[in-house]
């Protein structure tokens, strides 16, 4: 296959692509945030670099298909919070690429991720009773979002690794279940898109990677439905534990890759 081998992949690196793939449609409509193994399979076959310009396309793939199923659950004051803090982490993001190697991007996110996952942790063991998704009125809600909204908006940009970042905030929100998962895809929708023109300009998606792509997002759709399948079969508790394990597990293989 020509797009095989203008890439250098063998055979099993092509299906370890098409698994990292089909677990991108899975984590958009199942457990957010778990398409960092994802990340960590395509850093690892391909280029550091070009990986997050081949992955983007895969991710806006599965962002639709996650709007589609869960359009009815997003909560729109949140991301109203969100997206001018977004846009800023978006912009710090691409000015770091711009001189950061591919090792201080991995520690930088890992330790921050594992970081946010401890304070999560710490919140909901003291208090008593989650704030609701509302509580982003608040003063407290209001920074909270921006703080949150510059981190994943840069760590989205960096090394599309937004999904831990977004998933920590909207548990220490108090969202359920499928309004984390309509609160998330319409924010992941929005801010992918808006990436592209950065990520284009860096050379990061060329003819070469969408290539690459259209082999590889016809694995998004299986995946997403085995997700929208699996979602209702997992409680609130089990949602949020495999959430936070896939942030933690996501930042300790940028730590050790």
């Amino acid at each position: 296959m020509d797009i095989i081998s203008s890439w250098h992949l063998t055979g099993w690196e092509f299906a370890a692509l098409a698994a990292a793939a089909l677990l991108v449609g899975f984590s958009k409509t199942a457990v957010s945030g778990a398409n960092t193994v994802s990340l960590a399979i395509f850093a690892a076959v391909l280029p550091a670099r070009a990986s997050t310009g081949v992955l983007l396309p895969i991710l806006i793939a599965g962002d639709v298909l996650a709007v589609l199923t869960y359009r009815r659950h997003a909560h729109w004051p949140t991301l109203l919070r969100l997206f001018p803090a977004v846009a800023a982490g978006v912009v710090a993001g691409t000015v770091f690429l711009v001189w950061a190697d591919d090792g201080v991007v991995r520690v930088s996110i890992g330790v921050t991720l594992l970081l946010m996952t401890a304070m999560t942790l710490w919140r909901r063991r003291t208090a008593g009773q989650e704030d609701g998704p509302d509580a982003v009125t608040t003063r407290a809600g209001r920074i909270k979002a921006r703080s949150y909204g510059v981190l994943g908006g840069f760590t989205t940009m960096v090394a599309n690794a937004g999904g831990p970042v977004m998933s920590m905030y909207l548990l220490s929100a108090g969202f359920r279940k499928l309004g984390f998962l309509g609160t998330s895809a319409f924010f992941f929708l929005i801010v992918n898109v808006a990436k592209v023109p950065f990520s284009a300009g860096l050379g990061l998606i060329d003819g070469r990677s969408l290539l690459l792509d259209a082999a590889l997002v016809l694995f998004v759709v299986p995946g997403a439905f085995l997700g929208t399948w699996a979602v209702n079969r997992i409680n609130q508790r089990l949602f949020e534990q495999l959430v936070i394990a896939a942030t933690v597990l996501g930042a300790l293989q940028l730590l050790l890759r």
